[in-house]
């Protein structure tokens, strides 16, 4: 199955690599280093495949059932290896394109040493009113960000520019500056446009208020 097969289904089967404190966006590439061995094979033959695979987080409470099939969220990051590097024993560098939110239906039965899931994509919600002041907000708070931590203004001028879509505003400047994981999963799972970018406004906005107050003590 080729991706271009897949982006025309609403229900995937793709492998997932879990990980605690990780969450991949649509509209932003994720830098990963893997170096277990089962999830080595999940990358030698994702490449042999379609290239496809899910970032999914682990629930709290994962270590006790790690090496075998600890919970994870119900909602991941679905996307396309874009770029790899193997290197020696095995071990890759990779980077994921993120594509579509996912929602796990069922772990399939697999003789794999990784995990395989049916998944439904999952439709983005465009925002019910006029975003442009949301957009701005969010836009605001980045840019406060960056000189909070002395970061070049213009960083983050082409992944915010105007002419983006405002969920892909959204994905972006989370990825680039919300630290919480558990606050990264809540605007991964919310669909509705709008409440994912005021619930974003708030998160930024209260990181710069502990930055500035933190620089300011």
């Amino acid at each position: 199955m080729t991706t271009a097969d897949s982006a025309a289904r609403r229900d995937l089967v793709i492998p997932i690599f879990p990980l605690p404190d990780v969450t991949l966006f649509p509209h932003t590439v994720l830098p990963l280093h893997v170096f277990e061995a089962r999830y080595r094979a999940m990358i030698t033959d994702a490449l042999a495949r379609d290239r496809l695979l899910a970032v999914v987080r682990l629930l709290p409470g994962y270590e006790a059932t790690y090496a075998e099939k600890p919970a994870v969220a119900p909602v991941a990051g679905a996307g396309e290896i874009v770029k790899w590097e193997r290197l020696p024993g095995g071990r890759y560098n990779i980077l994921v394109e993120g594509r579509w939110r996912v929602r796990i239906e069922r772990e399939l039965p697999a003789d794999t040493l990784y995990r395989l899931v049916q998944a439904e994509r999952l439709a983005e919600v465009p925002a019910a009113g006029e975003a442009a002041p949301l957009l701005e907000r969010v836009r605001t708070a980045c840019r406060g960000l960056l000189e909070a931590l002395d970061r070049p203004a213009d960083l983050m001028d082409t992944l915010l520019a105007k002419d983006q879509p405002p969920g892909a505003v959204a994905d972006r400047a989370a990825a680039a500056f919300v630290p919480d994981p558990a606050v990264r999963q809540e605007l991964l799972e919310t669909l509705d446009v709008g409440p994912r970018l005021a619930r974003l406004s708030e998160a930024l906005e209260a990181l710069l208020k502990d930055l500035q107050g933190g620089r300011g003590a």
